[in-house]
């Protein structure tokens, strides 16, 4: 694991874009060569490990994959869109507002969708064995309830999400959880009451 400066846009650097030429964060490395956009990499995890998502003939295969790339092309892009809004509209601050308040609306309803989904018996989101959609939809909502910092957040509360509020809390049970929190400098229940993290020494992220 390389942790990546972000403070100090080490992801923009002539280096990490030869691995992701989209200058974004994550980069998996293989031994067949880097690998970007993090659907991508978690269906390729997910191909060549057990149990971080259904088997390739399970019959909840294609449930998976559906919610697995609406996170990715849907929530995720609404969420990009509140925290770099000038990114998609320029400097226009009043652009920017307008498009924070539809996108704000979006991600509302997105998260209803994904919660109405977790509450059904067959979901693929949410069950007693967590799998890696579970993981990027937690760090979804650690993010918008983050980022950016000086953004009124009101609105937003994963307690308002039951189902995918017990999903995030028994992630914070995981082992690997507790790894990435002290790789990554943040506090115990990182998905239930997310705080700013804070590197050890000599690290950044």
């Amino acid at each position: 694991t390389v942790l990546v400066e972000r403070g100090k846009k080490a992801q923009k650097t002539p280096e990490y874009t030869k691995l992701n030429p989209m200058g974004l964060v994550p980069v998996l490395e293989t031994k067949q060569g880097p690998i970007f956009e993090t659907a991508a990499i978690l269906l390729w995890l997910s191909d060549r490990h057990s149990g971080i998502a259904p088997d390739k003939n399970a019959p909840e295969r294609g449930d998976f994959l559906k919610w697995l790339f609406f996170v990715s092309n849907t929530l995720h892009i609404a969420l990009r869109q509140m925290f770099y809004p000038a990114s998609y509209v320029g400097e226009n601050e009043e652009a920017q507002s307008a498009l924070r308040q539809h996108s704000t609306q979006e991600i509302i309803r997105f998260f209803d969708m994904l919660e109405q989904n977790a509450g059904t018996q067959s979901s693929v989101i949410g069950g007693t064995d967590p799998n890696a959609l579970d993981i990027y939809i937690a760090a979804c909502m650690r993010w918008i309830a983050l980022y950016p910092r000086d953004l009124d957040r009101s609105w937003f509360s994963i307690e308002r999400w039951p189902h995918l509020h017990g999903m995030a809390r028994r992630l914070e049970d995981r082992a690997s959880v507790a790894v990435l929190c002290q790789a990554e400098g943040m506090a115990a229940n990182p998905f239930t009451a997310p705080d700013y993290p804070n590197p050890p020494e000599g690290s950044a992220t």
